[in-house]
C-alpha cells in the first residue's frame, strides 16, 4: 500500500514540476520582447532565429520586411484566380475584384474568359 502511495505522490510532484517549467520556460528566452506575452525570438529578431545547428528557419526575406518598421504583422495573401496560389498582396497582379500571382496569368485568365464570351458557330 505504501509503494502505491508513494508512486501517487510521485506522479503529482512529477507534473507540478513539468507545469512549472512551462510556466517559466517563455518568460526564459533570449530575445523575446517583454512588452508584447508570447513573442519568441525568432519575431523579435524579424524571423532569421536559427533552428538549431546550422539552421536557418525563417531566413527568407519577409520576417526582416516586417521587423524592419516594427510592425511583426503578416502581410495579407491573396488566391490566384486562375491557378488558385496564394501569393503576398504586394506582389499579386489585382484587376477589379479578381487577383493573380502574375501578368502572364492575369491575361490567360482574361483570354479565357473572353472566348468563353463569344457566340458558338
Amino acid at each position: 500500500m505504501r509503494q502505491i502511495l508513494l508512486l501517487i505522490l510521485l506522479f503529482f510532484v512529477g507534473q507540478w514540476f513539468v507545469k512549472t517549467l512551462r510556466r517559466a520556460q517563455p518568460q526564459a528566452r533570449p530575445g523575446a520582447d517583454p512588452r508584447q506575452p508570447g513573442q519568441g525570438a525568432w519575431r523579435a529578431n524579424g524571423g532569421a532565429q536559427g533552428n538549431g545547428p546550422g539552421g536557418s528557419f525563417g531566413a527568407n526575406d519577409g520576417g526582416a520586411k516586417a521587423g524592419s518598421n516594427g510592425s511583426a504583422l503578416p502581410e495579407p495573401m491573396v488566391r490566384c484566380a486562375e491557378c488558385g496560389v496564394h501569393a503576398p498582396r504586394s506582389e499579386s497582379v489585382s484587376v477589379g475584384a479578381q487577383s493573380f500571382c502574375s501578368a502572364a496569368h492575369e491575361r490567360a485568365y482574361d483570354a479565357r474568359k473572353t472566348g468563353q464570351d463569344r457566340p458558338a458557330r
